[in-house]
């Protein structure tokens, strides 16, 4: 017997909402651990992405940071399909919000090593959750295990992008995160990742001369970062410096609590970040995390609800040959492409 159109797609979105990871060894319905296990010829499709992000960060340290940004930015944009990594000239990547994003070589790399084990096999969506993984890992993070099995979807719109902004408030953010069926602790959780993270001093220049229109900086910086900061970004430069979100030098590039505990002694450095450690919203959760020895475990659940947003599983997208382009069969004089 035939099942309706609307039944299932009834049946696709329930299943797409059911995300079974509180408990070690659960996973989302749509995705399993394991999923490439006997269909890559024999080969390691976790381990050939390992080696690749553990040789470009021996070369380049914050390129971990670019990784778990990168699979953010994906994931927040009709889900986690890898839409972030196509090329065109009105494609996500050339956003106002993603101007910065980095690691498309490294998903590049991978990729290409997967083709050669595997020729059609592995999509970018999984790449980048994999990736992501790898980069908290090698970082000093917990290693957690990936859900795998998206597919690789077909369009591409910089119209699209609608991130949460870095100067909104704690229940604005709340708000975006819950629109991708995240709650407040994992929210909380997945800007954590901020530990090993870095901005430019264009988001951070109403915080530091002309907070809310004050003129001053703002009121809840620690007086001393102020100081530090405006010597890293001087008043109407064009420089746009990088700014370690981390301000304990000993851990820049060490995925642990520290990014909390800066947060409770006023050393924030984006607002969103600062606000969480005195909104009462999510000031408990934060004292608890920088006091408690659990982050990094729960990190890695947050990740794995991250990876399961919104994703597309077989026969939906695609796998792509080239993670910047979709697939012949998909491309038309109506592409959507840009």
């Amino acid at each position: 017997m035939k099942i309706s159109t609307a039944v299932a797609a009834a049946a696709f979105y329930l299943a797409l909402g059911v995300i079974l990871v509180n408990f070690p060894g659960h996973c989302d319905a749509a995705l399993e651990v394991g999923f490439y296990k006997g269909k890559c010829n024999s080969r390691d499709v976790e381990g050939i992405v390992f080696s690749v992000v553990e040789r470009r960060m021996n070369e380049t340290k914050g390129i971990a940071a670019a990784l778990i940004r990168l699979h953010f930015h994906d994931c927040f944009v009709k889900g986690c399909d890898a839409s972030i990594l196509l090329d065109g000239n009105s494609c996500e990547k050339n956003a106002t919000a993603n101007q910065s994003v980095r690691g498309y070589d490294v998903i590049d790399e991978a990729k290409e090593l997967l083709e050669e084990a595997c020729e059609g096999v592995v999509s970018c969506a999984d790449i980048i959750a994999i990736a992501a993984r790898d980069a908290v890992q090698l970082s000093g993070g917990v290693r957690y295990e990936v859900q795998t099995g998206r597919r690789d979807g077909i369009e591409s719109l910089a119209s699209n992008v609608d991130l949460p902004s870095p100067s909104f408030s704690v229940s604005q953010s709340a708000d975006a995160f819950k629109n991708k069926g995240i709650g407040l602790e994992d929210m909380v959780l997945l800007l954590g990742g901020h530990t090993i993270g870095f901005t430019h001093c264009s988001f951070i220049e109403d915080r530091l001369y002309n907070f809310g229109g004050s003129g001053k900086a703002d009121p809840t910086m620690d007086p001393s970062l102020v100081e530090k900061l405006i010597v890293i970004c001087p008043k109407n430069s064009t420089a746009d410096a990088p700014v370690s979100l981390d301000q304990n030098p000993a851990s820049t590039f060490v995925f642990d609590s520290s990014f909390y505990n800066q947060t409770q002694h006023h050393r924030g450095v984006l607002h969103i970040d600062q606000e969480l450690a005195l909104d009462p919203l999510t000031n408990n959760t934060v004292a608890n995390l920088t006091t408690g020895n659990n982050f990094l475990a729960r990190f890695g659940q947050a990740m794995v609800k991250l990876g399961a947003v919104e994703v597309l599983t077989d026969p939906q997208g695609e796998i792509r040959k080239s993670c910047r382009v979709v697939n012949n069969k998909h491309r038309s004089p109506f592409s959507l492409l840009g």
